[in-house]
């Protein structure tokens, strides 16, 4: 298993270091996105900073994406395996659950693209939809 994740580094130009296997064997085993005080509590005994640089340079090398879902912090959840260095690719759905309070990715629901007026340059699209999820409701 730890080779695989090495090779899947390796493959994003990101050094197999430790502590980012470890945070991307964690990632692998989760359902929904978690957030930096997730991965803290997680592992207690890593410095904040060093977990804060290793979800930094996945979401560089297209490893995992960003959500801000309302929430006051931000989630991070794996991307597809089509998303390559800043080509940014998560233009899925986000779904905040109000009761467990998880935020999950909905890859499958796609957000329709925008016809902007000319001379609008979009640099980010965020959509998140709140509710109950099928685990609550």
């Amino acid at each position: 298993m730890v080779k695989e994740l090495e090779t899947d580094l390796l493959a994003k130009g990101i050094r197999p270091t430790a502590m980012r296997l470890l945070v991307l064997d964690y990632l692998l085993k989760q359902s929904a996105a978690v957030s930096l005080n997730d991965l803290e509590t997680y592992f207690l005994k890593a410095d904040r900073i060093t977990l804060y640089r290793t979800l930094k340079k996945f979401e560089d090398k297209g490893i995992v994406h960003k959500i801000e879902d309302g929430t006051s912090s931000v989630k991070y959840a794996l991307c597809p395996e089509s998303c390559y260095g800043m080509a940014y690719c998560d233009l899925h759905l986000h779904f905040y659950c109000t009761q467990c309070q998880n935020t999950f990715c909905l890859p499958k629901t796609r957000i329709p693209e925008l016809q902007l007026p000319e001379n609008y340059q979009p640099e980010e699209i965020s959509l998140t939809v709140k509710g109950k999820c099928s685990n609550c409701s």
